[in-house]
């Protein structure tokens, strides 16, 4: 098992890892829309958000030695079921089929309260 970091996603906020190499599998945290250069979140709606949450992924994925394309598993968390639709479409431009499986729930609170979270599990 190996800590995965880098400069390319937000830094973790609190006692874990950005994600971990455990072989032929990469874990990652949940990523939230921040802008990993300025620390900014980065839009103000959800499918802005949603696009830079899924950048901070893919950044992440290839910087693990991975890349979006061999994603298996996410776990989408949304503040507003209503963004349902709109994230979708923002999805389908990142992930191609067969899509990983996934599972999107709708949330009280999101860190730094932002409109998404996205977590995943990759093959290297």
């Amino acid at each position: 098992m190996r800590e995965i970091s880098t400069d390319r996603a937000p830094a973790a906020i609190g006692p874990y890892s950005q994600a971990i190499d455990a072989g032929d599998k990469i874990f990652t945290s949940g990523v939230i829309p921040v802008d990993p250069s300025t620390g900014d979140i980065k839009g103000s709606d959800a499918p802005s958000q949603a696009r830079q949450a899924f950048t901070n992924l893919s950044a992440l994925l290839s910087d693990a030695g991975s890349d979006i394309g061999k994603v298996i598993k996410t776990t989408v968390f949304i503040k507003d079921m209503n963004d349902f639709a709109k994230i979708n479409e923002v999805y389908a431009e990142f992930f191609r089929k067969p899509y990983p499986a996934r599972s999107c729930v709708e949330v009280a609170r999101l860190p730094k309260d932002v409109l998404i979270e996205v977590e995943a599990i990759a093959e290297r």
